[in-house]
């Protein structure tokens, strides 16, 4: 059985101000060619489909047309991320034709899709939807039980619990099944770019990867960089990674899609790489290197210009534009302000929390005290998780 694994397109989203759109459909058509061609079972699509909780209209397009096109050759299999509204994503799931499935809802994530080859070979796929434990840890807790711990491990292990527990319950046969979860979570032993949206609950975000154990192989999404987890032994997990750069931490990625063959004794992993519309890079230094040779090899990119000039050159941007016509970031940095501190830049990888707390140290002069941290963390988290339902 072959599988594709893929996520976290997040359709609609911008770069520093660029559409990408035209740049994700590109990727899509490349990956209706990779079906096609590698005579893949299924797709699996592990959350984050779109960018945010209501998309633009021309990303919930693009997704309903390769929907369309990717079921006249395979079957496929989306969740639903922190970033996409599961109850949008999800509507209208009863509707979809028998080769377009969505898992939006934890009471369907223990309902596998099944597919089937040629030769009888049954493959089962487990799509977990983004769980917010705020949203899902009574759902999850046994019948009449407490709520489960507030914390994306509790409420991950419920979810994998009830798919083992369907495992299990299976009739034996000549020739075992092989099962797939398609999961999105933070897993430990996996690495952050900078354009991931914080998930902390309780200041947490991290589910070991023990948890997800007892499958043959987890589809992760939410991390943007490709890459392998560790996990218990006779299961293999990875991440597939966004199929485009959505921050500049993210350039040295080969951005790609995972095919996945599992026979009936081992699973074996190949990246696929993406189309790349257009190479981001770092350029930095004094303005006059950079609008000479030091500069070239850099005019066809994306770049984020930092011009390292004591003092800051007149018509920085438009001189700066004029070199790098695809210039997102342009940048005056001296070595040291003039009160010596170094200055420092926030991205999205940073905790929200904290960088509160830095704030809160500048202006006040001391940082935020237990009671103080408590009241701020409670405020982000209601404010995060009012976004997510929005």
């Amino acid at each position: 059985m072959r599988i594709l694994h893929t996520s976290d397109w997040h359709l609609g989203r911008s770069l520093h101000g660029v559409d990408l759109l035209d740049h994700q459909a590109a990727y899509l058509d490349h990956l209706v060619d990779v079906v096609r061609s590698e005579a893949v079972d299924a797709v699996v699509v592990a959350g984050d489909v779109y960018d945010r909780a209501i998309p633009p209209v021309e990303a919930v397009t693009l997704l309903s047309e390769t929907l369309a096109r990717l079921a006249g050759s395979t079957t496929v299999v989306l969740t639903s991320g922190n970033h996409d509204s599961a109850t949008r994503l999800g509507f209208g799931a009863a509707l979809m034709r028998e080769r377009v499935q969505l898992r939006t809802r934890v009471a369907s994530l223990a309902r596998p899709v099944e597919v089937v080859d040629d030769e009888g070979r049954a493959l089962l796929v487990y799509g977990l939807p983004y769980l917010d434990p705020d949203s899902v840890r009574t759902e999850l807790a046994e019948p009449g039980a407490a709520p489960l711990a507030r914390s994306h491990e509790a409420v991950t292990a419920a979810a994998m619990a009830r798919v083992r527990a369907d495992l299990a319950a299976r009739p034996a046969g000549s020739v075992r099944p092989r099962s797939v979860v398609a999961a999105h979570a933070f897993v430990v032993g996996g690495v952050a770019s900078e354009s991931e949206r914080d998930i902390r609950v309780g200041g947490v975000d991290h589910v070991a990867s023990h948890v997800l154990g007892g499958v043959d192989y987890v589809a992760l999404g939410h991390l943007h960089g490709p890459q392998v987890v560790t996990g218990p032994a006779g299961t293999t997990m990875r991440y597939s990674g966004s199929p485009l750069a959505y921050s500049f931490s993210e350039q040295r990625h080969t951005k790609s899609s995972v095919l996945v063959d599992l026979s009936s004794d081992e699973v074996r992993t190949e990246l696929v790489p993406a189309p790349v519309p257009r190479r981001l890079a770092d350029v930095t230094g004094e303005l006059a290197d950079l609008l000479g040779a030091a500069g070239e090899p850099h005019v066809g990119d994306w770049v984020r210009v930092v011009v390292t000039d004591e003092r800051r050159p007149d018509d920085l941007y438009a001189r700066v534009r004029a070199r790098f016509p695809h210039a997102l970031v342009v940048q005056h940095r001296p070595p040291q302000t003039s009160q010596g501190t170094v200055l420092r830049a926030v991205t999205a990888a940073a905790d929200p929390v904290e960088v509160a707390c830095d704030f809160v140290a500048h202006v006040s002069g001391a940082r935020p005290d237990a009671d103080e941290l408590a009241v701020l963390r409670a405020a982000y988290e209601h404010a995060a998780a009012a976004e997510r339902s929005a």
